[in-house]
């Protein structure tokens, strides 16, 4: 069973894991996986790699 991705995710759960055991710069990790900076920044401050409840 894999994991379920909506249209627009631009990221996996093991790609927020990698993102957040790297010590890369967050230009190089957006680079490397072809993401915005903003969105390496925002999956190293959280302390999960699920997303978050985003309806009512």
């Amino acid at each position: 069973m894999g994991q379920f991705r909506h249209g627009s995710a631009t990221t996996t759960a093991a790609i927020r894991r990698a993102i957040q055991n790297s010590q890369e710069s967050l230009r190089g990790l957006a680079s490397r996986y072809g993401i915005n900076p903003k969105t390496v920044a925002k999956w190293r401050r959280r302390t999960s790699v699920s997303d978050l409840r985003t309806g009512p």
